[in-house]
């Protein structure tokens, strides 16, 4: 399913042309043309580039999946990889969503593996921003680059907030909550390092577009440029900001399960203790010889105040102690 658009003079002209269109309006140095492909194959692939003149390389990164963030540069054309991200904040994972651009001098061209990346929403952007079409392919390229950005900042956020969610539940002391943490920040870890794969790299995608030899950015799209990359740099020093904070929660965790156990060993020994003087007491008075009172009331009475007396000793103790 492809996508088309045409600009002329900054000005919107048409929409969902056959892609065979596209190079007689090429042919035209007035206008601009956007195409968006999802799930493409291989045929769609011929016919595009036998349109645009694409190279054989390129195409074969735009159709090999899991490519890292990239900017190559061709002859002809420039070549882009970036993600959009999604966080879930319920489930704790991030999905990242492979999207690819082909850019000349008046065509960009999207492709899509799958449709986790919202094309509307860049159409929306770039409906919004008309007053910006007249720079053509840097206008559009804009448009996609700031809602990925935008995309990748927003889930640096979510996941930021997750882990002080997280963070409040390092002191919980039932099972439940203890498992809880233990599975929670594992899987928000593993996000992490999945996000930050995604982030760091698009900084030189966008670097690279703003530099001279790209021939991409016109002077006045710059500062637009210029305000995405911004976004970029925060959001992957947000990252690593995260990755401390994801290393100091996994060590709080071991040293409050660390703590936990010291008590509850505490605990038990203490309790022992206090058993072991009433054993020590009954077996005492079990042996097989006379001693004062065993034959009379007092004898008993006397093992059961040594009893409550000792233990209560013991208890006391042990509490003023902190070991109970």
């Amino acid at each position: 399913m492809a996508r088309t658009r045409l600009y002329r003079n900054g000005a919107l002209e048409a929409e969902d042309f056959p892609v065979d269109d596209i190079s007689d309006h090429l042919a035209d140095e007035d206008a601009v043309v956007w195409l968006d492909v999802c799930r493409p194959t291989a045929s769609d692939f011929d016919k595009i580039g036998e349109e645009l003149g694409l190279h054989a390389l390129a195409v074969e990164d735009a159709t090999s999946p899991h490519e890292r963030p990239k900017l190559d540069h061709y002859p002809s054309h420039l070549f882009l990889t970036a993600y959009a991200v999604h966080f879930d904040a319920e489930a704790g994972t991030v999905t990242a969503h492979e999207v690819s651009a082909f850019v000349t001098k008046q065509a960009l061209i999207t492709v899509r593996k799958d449709e986790g990346c919202d094309i509307d929403e860049v159409v929306r952007r770039w409906d919004e921003s008309t007053d910006l079409a007249q720079y053509g392919v840097a206008f559009l390229l804009h448009g996609l680059l700031d809602e990925l950005v935008d995309g990748h900042f927003s889930a640096v956020q979510e996941l930021d907030q997750a882990l002080e969610e997280l963070e409040d539940l390092l002191f919980e002391e039932t099972p439940a909550g203890i498992r809880q943490v233990q599975r929670r920040s594992f899987q928000l870890r593993k996000s992490l390092v999945l996000l930050r794969k995604v982030v760091l790299p698009t900084r030189e995608v966008v670097n690279g577009l703003m530099r001279p030899t790209a021939k991409i950015v016109d002077e006045a799209m710059v500062p637009y440029y210029q305000d995405v990359y911004d976004h970029v740099l925060r959001a992957g020093e947000w990252t690593e900001s995260l990755r401390d904070f994801v290393a100091t929660i996994l060590e709080t965790n071991l040293s409050v399960q660390g703590n936990r156990l010291n008590s509850i060993m505490k605990k038990v020994t203490s309790w022992a203790a206090i058993i072991a003087v009433p054993t020590a007491v009954t077996g005492f008075y079990g042996q097989n010889i006379p001693f004062p009172g065993y034959d009379k009331p007092i004898g008993f009475i006397t093992s059961s105040v040594l009893l409550v007396v000792l233990s209560a000793g013991l208890y006391w103790t042990f509490k003023r102690r902190d070991w109970l």
